[in-house]
């Protein structure tokens, strides 16, 4: 997860989020896009792992800026249902994700 460190405090790009919006890219999409955006809010992100595991990547966002950034399952029979990831599940996602989620984050952060 260090190496997602860099992305806190920097600006969230909100229009390259809401080009996500029922888009992919680098492999997510955004589910969720507050209309309007709050002082602080969340954006939901979905990728899939191994083809069979949705995950759902939460961004908050507190003045315009990544404040944290969330990373859980959603469940197969209910998607809206998300429990948290366990340690070796995240440390496995980022393992065969983790450039993908690079270039996601630089994507969301990219100043215009």
């Amino acid at each position: 997860m260090e190496r997602f460190r860099k992305y806190l405090g920097r600006d969230l790009n909100l229009e390259n989020a809401g080009k996500l919006a029922g888009e992919e890219a680098y492999g997510v999409t955004c589910t969720y896009l507050p209309d309007p955006v709050e002082d602080f809010d969340e954006f939901e992100f979905r990728t899939v792992s191994g083809g069979r595991e949705y995950i759902v990547i939460t961004v908050a966002v507190e003045m315009g800026k990544i404040k944290r950034m969330v990373f859980g399952l959603a469940d197969p029979d209910s998607p809206d249902l998300v429990r948290s990831m366990s340690g070796p599940q995240l440390e496995q996602f980022i393992k065969t994700r983790g450039e993908d989620l690079v270039n996601f984050f630089d994507y969301l952060s990219l100043q215009a």
